[in-house]
């Protein structure tokens, strides 16, 4: 091992010190699957050195890498300490050390999604409804939609037949054009737990009138009850009428009413982003194809339905400024903002006209 290796019980007392800390997981991300036992950012190893400072702005930030116990962390340790990396370490040997004696007492990088929600679940008392009460609802022809709150790629993939296509953090600015009528009853549905629970919740906390409940283990539960989904991008949303953002604007402010948001301006960001020892992320929670055509400087695009329940993707530095950017409507920062807060994250929001630079460029 060199002389920036660092043991278990080092990176124990580093994950419970408060300051800022990146714990990379750069396995195969095959490999890793769904999270990391640390719930640590999975970088795999071949894209380091060409994506690290995406995931890491401030080269001096305290930095883990951690391999399959194959040494592969150690060589990239020496590699990016030669390229201007000077507070960077590795594990020594890797998850395989870390997970030895089980995971159960283990830290953790970030709050595990499943742990987050289902707490929230049973704090709120979040509506369920099982597959199989689903499908009885529509056999007696009840007014029910289902809106799969996944990303538009995972719903294409497979979903409950006649689900909406609506990932988490577009719900309230599409909600009034996918359900008109306050009668309908609203299922709100992803692969699993986490993204159906915060969706039907944010929906519950921003007031609207209609009935909402999760299902139960999502795509999984109906599966699980023998029915059949259904694949392809067979029903999504479309542009927000003006209706659906006027309704957006309302709930989304009732949802944050209690929030204490802090909103700032573009001078402000360009202040902290030049703060010598803090680390600001500018992540954009539109869409992936609203940050192509228009964004600003130094921005990472992050679907907002994605950052609700797997933050650790994106957000590397514990510890890290979290700027919010969104349209001048702000429902999506908004309702990332509700639960990120609520994970212990420092939130700013930055609203921006993103319409005038694409109406200048036509």
């Amino acid at each position: 091992m060199t002389g920036y290796s660092i043991d278990k019980a080092r990176l124990t007392d580093w994950l419970g010190d408060g300051l800022e800390l990146a714990v990379l997981d750069i396995r195969p991300t095959e490999e890793v699957g769904y999270a990391s036992p640390l719930f640590a950012t999975n970088l795999p190893a071949e894209r380091l050195d060409a994506e690290l400072d995406r995931f890491v702005p401030r080269r001096v930030v305290r930095t883990v890498l951690v391999d399959g116990g194959d040494g592969t962390a150690e060589a990239a340790v020496t590699r990016l300490r030669q390229t201007g990396w000077t507070d960077i370490h590795v594990l020594e040997g890797g998850i395989p050390a870390w997970v030895e004696e089980g995971e159960d007492k283990l830290p953790t990088f970030d709050i595990p999604g499943v742990a987050f929600v289902t707490k929230v679940r049973d704090e709120r008392g979040t509506p369920v409804i099982s597959a199989v009460e689903l499908k009885a609802l529509r056999d007696q022809g009840q007014d029910v939609i289902v809106l799969d709150t996944r990303t538009l790629g995972e719903y294409e993939k497979a979903h409950v037949p006649g689900a909406v296509g609506v990932p988490g953090a577009e719900l309230l600015l599409h909600f009034k054009d996918l359900v008109p009528s306050t009668k309908t009853k609203v299922v709100v549905s992803c692969a699993g737990l986490p993204r159906a629970i915060l969706g039907a919740q944010t929906l519950i906390d921003a007031g609207v009138e209609n009935a909402v409940a999760y299902l139960d283990d999502g795509t999984r539960g109906w599966t699980d009850a023998g029915l059949d989904l259904e694949t392809g991008r067979t029903a999504t949303y479309h542009e927000a009428t003006e209706t659906a953002r006027r309704f957006a604007s309302e709930y989304g402010k009732s949802l944050s009413a209690k929030d204490g948001l802090t909103f700032v301006d573009r001078k402000t960001v360009e202040t902290w982003k030049a703060d010598p020892v803090r680390t600001t992320y500018l992540l954009d929670v539109r869409t992936p194809d609203e940050f192509a055509r228009s964004n600003l400087p130094g921005s990472i695009s992050s679907e907002g339905g994605q950052l609700l329940g797997v933050s650790y993707r994106t957000i590397a530095v514990r510890g890290a400024r979290i700027v919010l950017i969104d349209d001048l409507l702000g429902s999506r920062a908004r309702i990332v903002a509700h639960w990120l807060a609520r994970r212990g994250f420092e939130i700013a929001i930055l609203l921006h006209d993103f319409g005038a630079e694409e109406r200048a460029a036509a």
